[in-house]
């Protein structure tokens, strides 16, 4: 039997303080009060949470204070199983936007937002936020927009792209986002209208004329304005109403277009921010991302529950490789989110911030996007914070949220995932569909939960979602995570995508538990595990290895990662082939991508080149001389 060196280990890097008395720990006492329940723990709490799942819903419905004109005739039909998509909190009527914007502390920051090499700061209060929503939304009422409707940005992670967000779901339109740096490779669709904002170059030089129906910002907020400003307006609309269009990242095949609702979104964005972040609005809250990644949507539902958002525009890497620590010290940061593959290039430059900065007010650093490697965990404890709780997260775009995460009220383990989060019924299963524990397999949610999908856009009979969740397993979601569920700590190591899952000889693991031992070789800055097959489908496994700046790709190497494979997994899991790259294709979100590679090498085309940072490296993985003749 092979060793399982992530489940063997359960290392405590963090544990919360006994004496803390955190949202979490009022939830609980609630349901005690309100139900008599006495869940003595988290373990409880979760059980709980997903075998009466609509009642947990409703008591968090409560807890949360969500502003709404109309309350539920039922939570949810306990009838329904999560493939028939059931409606939830039916009869109730809300509106997203007023949830975000109803902090009453109208001189508090709710806006920083940053630009790269820029010293300024710009801030927005509350007060200013809704003043500035009101207009937008004026505006966008006098050309015409009304429910239902579809606002897209084409914009930078700023202050207008928030406005526009909200001032678009105040009125019931339906908002979709996506970020300059995935540039235009096809024709904009016939739009209605188009608000043109001015950002890298003035009004002045820029010539709109060849755009139909444009109009400049400032020109477009004017006709909102009338002899009194203008008055906030929140259309009360069904909890399921339509918010959000967001796209699955397409990097093999055009993205999947799926709909989320205003009341799905916003009762799991508050319960992930308040319940297991322990978010108030002493927080202060970063998360670096584009608005074309869920993690902007995510990051600015954190309004509700009356904390700051900053917002910064750039690289995480320019001017210098502090400048989100910098922020962290100058804004007072208690929440910093970013990418695991960023904490990665930080080690590899040796910094250690611990030294450089302060960072007092921070205690929480979040981490998504590919999975967390364990000595980054080690690197966050040593050299940035060791008092900071380290919450690795993970979900997607197809449920704009988390199904497993940071948690305060328990440890953090080395190279888990803390906790299936609270409603989730989530579980690994094998090919036979089939619970297991403390080995790899499918992750699946088994229960309805509010954030999935509505529907996809133009998918009238449902197809592509059937395919897309259920087709693996009938009646049960389908993630397309590989995973595997610690039965001892309850964390969650999470070992790549399944359709990267290798399978040689019968044996069946995901890539990260190649990578999580190849890059502690400080000779390896990066590396890609795919599957080659033949044309009888046997299968073998290619580890191409990207090396860190001075070191030499020689054969020494090679026999030592195959070595240390070989003792930490099995003589199963070694590569039969490891070759050097000189790139290793990522998407702009920062998530590493092995599908198209794997194309790549079985003679296959790769179209959808928009989504990558660096699409110039998929070329490198034509024509292998090595990979011939298989």
């Amino acid at each position: 039997m092979s060793r399982e060196p992530e489940i063997l280990e359960s290392r405590v890097m963090w544990e919360p303080d006994s004496k803390r008395n955190t949202q979490m720990d009022r939830f609980r006492a609630a349901l005690a009060g309100a139900c008599g329940l006495r869940l003595a723990n988290y373990n409880e709490l979760y059980r709980w949470s997903v075998e009466s799942y609509s009642d947990f819903w409703a008591e968090f419905w409560k807890f949360s204070e969500i502003v709404f004109s109309r309350l539920y005739d039922e939570v949810v039909d306990p009838s329904k199983g999560i493939a028939d998509v059931p409606e939830w909190f039916k009869g109730s009527r809300l509106n997203y936007a007023e949830n975000l914007l109803k902090h009453k502390e109208n001189d508090k920051i709710a806006l920083y937002a940053a630009k790269e090499g820029k010293e300024e700061i710009l801030k927005v209060t509350f007060e200013e936020l809704r003043q500035d929503v009101a207009l937008y939304a004026s505006a966008m009422r006098k050309m015409g927009v009304k429910i239902g409707d579809r606002v897209v940005g084409y914009l930078p992670n700023g202050i207008h792209a928030v406005e526009a967000m909200l001032a678009a779901a105040s009125i019931g339109a339906i908002w979709s986002s996506t970020s300059p740096d995935f540039g235009i490779n096809v024709r904009l669709p016939d739009l209605r209208k188009v608000v043109v904002i001015p950002y890298v170059s003035s009004k002045e030089v820029i010539d709109i004329s060849k755009i139909p129906n444009s109009v400049f910002l400032e020109d477009f907020l004017a006709t909102g304005k009338g002899d009194q400003a203008p008055q906030l307006e929140f259309e009360q609309l069904p909890f399921s109403h339509p918010l959000f269009i967001m796209y699955s990242s397409g990097t093999t095949g055009a993205p999947k277009c799926m709909v989320h609702s205003a009341g799905g979104t916003l009762i799991q964005h508050l319960k992930e921010h308040i319940l297991h972040g322990n978010m108030t609005s002493n927080d202060v809250i970063m998360y670096y991302t584009t608005t074309g990644w869920m993690m902007w949507n995510w990051l600015v539902s954190a309004l509700a529950a009356g904390a700051s958002v900053v917002l910064y525009d750039g690289s995480p890497l320019v001017p210098s490789p502090n400048v989100l620590w910098d922020l962290v010290d100058r804004l007072g940061i208690t929440i910093l989110g970013t990418g695991a593959k960023w904490l990665a290039v930080l080690e590899e430059k040796n910094l250690k911030p611990c030294d450089t900065h302060n960072l007092q007010t921070l205690h929480t650093i979040l981490s998504t996007g590919s999975p967390l490697k364990s000595q980054s965990y080690e690197y966050v404890y040593k050299h940035i914070k060791s008092s900071v709780l380290l919450g690795s997260i993970s979900g997607g775009t197809d449920i704009i949220s988390c199904f497993m995460g940071q948690n305060v009220t328990i440890p953090v383990y080395k190279g888990e995932i803390q906790a299936r989060n609270l409603g989730m019924a989530v579980e690994a299963w094998n090919d036979e569909g089939k619970p297991v524990w403390g080995e790899s397999g499918e992750l699946v949610c088994t229960k309805p939960m509010p954030c999935q999908p509505t529907h996809f856009w133009n998918d009238e009979n449902g197809n592509k979602y059937r395919k897309a969740y259920f087709s693996k397993f009938p009646g049960v979601w389908a993630h397309g995570d590989y995973c595997k569920i610690n039965p001892e700590t309850g964390g969650i190591v999470m070992l790549g995508r399944s359709d990267g899952t290798l399978n040689p000889n019968g044996v069946r693991f995901g890539s990260s538990e190649i990578y999580n031992i190849v890059e502690a070789f400080e000779e390896v800055s990066d590396s890609l595990c795919v599957p080659q097959y033949n044309k009888e489908g046997e299968e073998r496994v290619i580890l191409f290895l990207k090396m860190a700046s001075d070191q030499v790709f020689s054969q020494d190497l090679v026999k030592r990662i195959r070595d240390a494979i070989r003792i930490a997994l099995s003589a199963r899991h070694v590569p039969s082939l490891i070759l050097e790259t000189k790139g290793i294709p990522y998407t702009i979100n920062g998530k590493k991508v092995e599908v198209a590679v794997k194309q790549i090498i079985a003679g296959k085309d790769v179209d959808q080149r928009g989504s990558f940072s660096n699409p110039e490296t998929l070329d490198l993985y034509q024509n292998i001389p090595e990979l011939q003749n298989f």
